[in-house]
């Protein structure tokens, strides 16, 4: 990056923003320093500012519009976010810098008090009238900060208001942290170049990631524990089916054997639930006002959720229900009171700043992406060195792909070109991956549902693009689970690895060695003198537990090479099997994961 010298800072308040991270308070963080400098340098009229949640997009953009401001390239603001609720907690943020907005403006209200330096709309409310809002962007030089801008690419009429509404403004500002979307509709006022595969994808200005927000100490190390457990349901037909959560299923099976799950009635939520609250209860051990929050499908629900942490803690939770008028005001109380849980639906999935959220349990059906990013960005907020953050999670590959691809950089893709014929079957068959990647199966199937039953399992950590656990599952409640829920909650990233990786170790030696004595035992009862096959045996004759571990340990070293060569998971397992042959690694043999363990290890001694 060229030297440049960056804007003069507003005199920040040590209180603001009012939980910043270890460090930094009083001050900019160096991200935002650096991206203030690439703004005073080429003072562009659009600039798109991606940031991971949690990294301080609102402080970066409101010193923008002071700077501005102040130097009269602008005289009025408008900030346009998703919710709300959003709207309020930016006119709130700008306050502290001494810059009113008007959080109750409309295009119907015309004109709003001399005292406001600008105001604060949604989306939606800029879709209901956007020539108002062209109109009051026509008449002043404006600055327009577009928060979380992949939502005007929500729908085709979003974007367009968008576009109608600030295409005259004098400067344009977009924020997100979640850039990438499922769909093509392109983002207003963002810029789109060709890729390597001709596929148009968007261009920031300036981007930060959540891996290098970690390495600075901004954001939290999150672990995400994944539960897994056996369930029985009744489909419309009125057959009984059982399946474990977490097993290679179809996609119609795994949608219900997730509902089952997420069931109040069965027994999967209230042990989560329960773990989670030790989770909880650990790390308010050393960060004593760490907060919890559920996130529910629906309304219903939510409330049912919010009864099982009654009779797990003796608290009542505070349940926030985004068509309730008091949601704000509660989750300010919240932000404030160190009570222990929260449970919402999609109110706080994305931009809420509640920073002592450190515990979280998924318990939503949604699993796109765009959401898991948004979710989980409201616990990564550091507010001081050395804080981790805990999200429980049903044990579906699609979240756990996205728990172990937390760290990679996505932009938003528009299209894919197809370049010639065999491309088209290609382009098919990603067109099938995605529909297959969809949260919601057929209706047919789930339309008529039955949860009978259900029981939880801890299965693993994920945490760094790798995996942790134990050999298959374990009780919910047993010392093998305590292993990982008892882990402090004040721990610098590195010290969270090394202290997964050590408590792996151990409990693999302790396995070994009762293996090692069982065996010993075995032969002396049988007096027979082996097979001659060495130390393979064991491996061509593993039980399902010893696969489990074997295809973790395949998947954890999938994992290595990804953060050593950036190679996504699918591409090596896919090269691991034209090598080594054989099927998926979900149905390979011992024999067949043994192959592929040892050329992966091969790669790596010769990389």
């Amino acid at each position: 990056m060229t030297e440049a010298h960056p804007p003069a800072q507003i005199d920040l308040s040590p209180a603001y923003p009012g939980r910043a991270a270890w460090g930094t308070a009083g001050s900019l963080r160096a991200w935002q320093t650096a991206a203030l400098a690439s703004y005073a340098e080429r003072g562009p009229r659009d600039f798109l500012a991606v940031a991971t949640p949690g990294a301080g997009k609102t402080t970066f953009a409101l010193t923008v519009a002071n700077e501005l401001l102040s130097r009269r390239v602008v005289e009025r603001v408008t900030v346009v976010a998703p919710t709300e609720h959003l709207k309020t907690q930016w006119a709130e943020a700008a306050a502290k810098v001494g810059m009113a907005l008007d959080p109750e403006y409309g295009g119907k209200k015309g004109r709003t008090s001399a005292d406001y330096v600008g105001v604060a709309l949604t989306y939606a409310g800029v879709a209901a009238n956007p020539l108002a809002h062209r109109i009051r962007t026509e008449r002043f030089n404006t600055l327009v900060i577009l928060d979380e801008v992949h939502h005007a690419g929500d729908a085709r009429a979003w974007g367009e208001a968008v576009r109608e509404a600030f295409e005259p403004a004098r400067r344009r500002l977009a924020l997100t942290g979640t850039p990438f979307r499922s769909d093509v509709n392109p983002i207003p006022f963002v810029t789109y170049a060709p890729g390597e595969d001709g596929v148009p994808r968007s261009v920031a200005d300036y981007t930060y990631g959540y891996a290098h927000a970690l390495a600075d100490h901004v954001v939290r190390p999150v672990l995400f524990l994944a539960y897994s457990g056996a369930m029985q349901w009744r489909t419309r037909a009125g057959d009984e089916i059982a399946a474990r959560l977490g097993e290679p299923l179809t996609k119609d099976l795994t949608a219900q054997a997730l509902r089952t799950a997420l069931d109040p009635a069965g027994s999967w939520m209230p042990s989560v639930l329960q773990a989670a609250d030790r989770r909880l209860s650990e790390v308010r051990r050393h960060v004593p006002d760490a907060g919890g929050l559920v996130i529910a499908t629906d309304q219903t629900s939510a409330r049912a959720y919010a009864r099982l942490l009654t009779e797990i803690t003796g608290d009542k939770p505070t349940v926030v229900l985004s068509d309730e008028k008091a949601a704000s005001k509660k989750i300010a109380a919240f932000t404030e009171d160190g009570s222990r849980w929260m449970v919402a639906v999609r109110m706080v999935s994305e931009g809420v700043d509640v920073p002592r959220l450190a515990v979280g349990v998924y318990a939503t059906t949604t699993s796109t992406p765009l959401f898991f990013a948004q979710a989980v960005g409201r616990f990564v907020r550091a507010r001081r060195r050395g804080e981790t953050a805990s999200i429980f999670l049903p044990s579906v590959p699609v979240l756990l792909g996205h728990a172990g691809q937390l760290e990679l950089e996505r932009d938003h893709v528009l299209g894919r070109r197809i370049t010639d014929e065999d491309d088209i079957f290609a382009a098919e068959d990603e067109l099938l991956a995605q529909a297959n990647a969809t949260e919601g199966a057929s209706d047919d199937q789930l339309g008529v549902f039955e949860a009978m039953g259900s029981e939880a399992r801890f299965d693993r950590v994920l945490y760094d693009g790798g995996e942790f656990g134990h050999e298959g599952e374990v009780h919910v409640g047993s010392e093998e689970e305590m292993d990982f829920l008892g882990i402090p909650g004040l721990l610098e990233a590195d010290q969270v690895r090394d202290l997964l990786r050590h408590r792996q170790s151990e409990r693999a030696r302790r396995t070994a060695s009762a293996g090692r004595a069982a065996a010993s035992a075995a032969a002396a009862g049988s007096g027979s003198s082996g097979s001659g096959d060495g130390d393979h045996a064991p491996r061509q004759v593993a039980t399902h537990e010893q696969l489990a571990v074997m295809r973790r340990e395949l998947n954890g070293l999938v994992a290595a090479w990804f953060h050593r060569t950036g190679q996504p998971h699918g591409i090596t397992h896919a090269a691991l099997r034209k090598q080594c042959g054989g099927p998926p690694a979900a149905a390979a043999t011992a024999v067949e994961l043994t192959a592929r363990i040892d050329k992966i290890r091969e790669w790596a001694t010769k990389g």
